[in-house]
């Protein structure tokens, strides 16, 4: 049986469940997927977590769990059928996720997924992890949404601008130390980050884990929402077009200052800082759009 990886990726020639270690047969070398074409941000990172999932989906029939060593990106390339760069932006996403740790000099490893938001703040029931290893409500909307849909940049920094910026109160009042450090994690990695693809990963993980650090299931649900129409392809392709290493630098710093309000439990100081860095977002990507001209006080 052949595993397809994604669209446009090399399939494997052996099931990519196979228990590690695994060589391929007769040791022939991984195929090299064709190069992507234009226009083709969305269908990248589709791949890279396809091919996330079959990574820990190899980890899973060997028996492993939190703690154990995944194997190397050379070998995890020859199980798979793919190339060590797609392996390492796969793992680049996992380790954005929470789900591995890559060690220098010992290797990558399985992590406990986080689950931080166990319980909303009226004490409500426990929370499912997300994908990314944080809580969610995430089946709430998963039957009438579309994964990777495409909507308007404008109609994202609208939503965006409307909920991300007032939730800064709720993050300052119930954020634990888990979720501190965890958006500190997710910093760090924006800050080693070594390309635009794992840069958007962390991108993406620290603002899932500041929203997931209200600990209301359904404020993580309606944010799922947004974080599937940041993978859309409008939104990808606008989002590269604009990429520097200008703007990198600018959103760290923005980051930077969204955390430390929230460590300081500073909500006005959270709320104004998540509305500047939105707000700078938006002008980079050109996305006019009606909330422009709210100010959260």
């Amino acid at each position: 049986m052949r595993t397809a990886v994604g669209a446009g990726e090399a399939e494997s020639s052996r099931p990519a469940d196979l228990a590690w270690p695994a060589t391929p047969v007769g040791g022939a070398a991984p195929r090299t997927p064709p190069a992507l074409p234009p226009r083709a941000g969305t269908m990248h990172a589709e791949r890279g977590l396809r091919l996330a999932e079959l990574i820990l989906s190899g980890a899973r029939r060997a028996g492993q769990g939190p703690g154990s060593r995944l194997p190397t990106e050379r070998q995890l390339a020859a199980d798979l059928g793919v190339t060590r760069s797609s392996v390492r932006h796969a793992l680049a996403m996992l380790e954005a996720q929470g789900r591995i740790s890559r060690e220098v000099g010992r290797g990558t490893f399985l992590r406990d997924a986080p689950q931080t938001a166990a319980d909303g703040p009226a004490g409500g029931s426990p929370v499912a992890p997300a994908p990314g290893g944080r809580a969610s409500a995430a089946p709430a909307l998963a039957a009438g949404h579309v994964p990777g849909a495409d909507f308007a940049p404008a109609d994202v920094m609208t939503v965006r601008r409307l909920l991300e910026p007032p939730a800064m109160s709720l993050v300052v009042a119930w954020a634990t130390a888990a979720d501190l450090e965890e958006m500190d994690r997710c910093l760090a990695g924006g800050d080693r980050a070594a390309s635009y693809e794992e840069f958007e990963s962390w991108d993406l993980a620290l603002h899932r884990c500041i929203m997931a650090a209200s600990h209301s299931p359904l404020l993580a649900a309606l944010y799922q929402a947004i974080e599937a129409a940041r993978h859309g392809q409008v939104w990808g392709d606008l989002k590269r077009r604009s990429a520097s290493p200008e703007h990198r630098e600018q959103y760290q710093g923005d980051h930077r200052a969204i955390v430390g309000a929230l460590q300081a439990r500073d909500s006005a100081r959270a709320v104004e800082a998540m509305r500047l860095h939105l707000a700078r977002v938006s002008d980079h990507l050109n996305a006019t759009d009606p909330a422009a001209g709210v100010i959260w006080r």
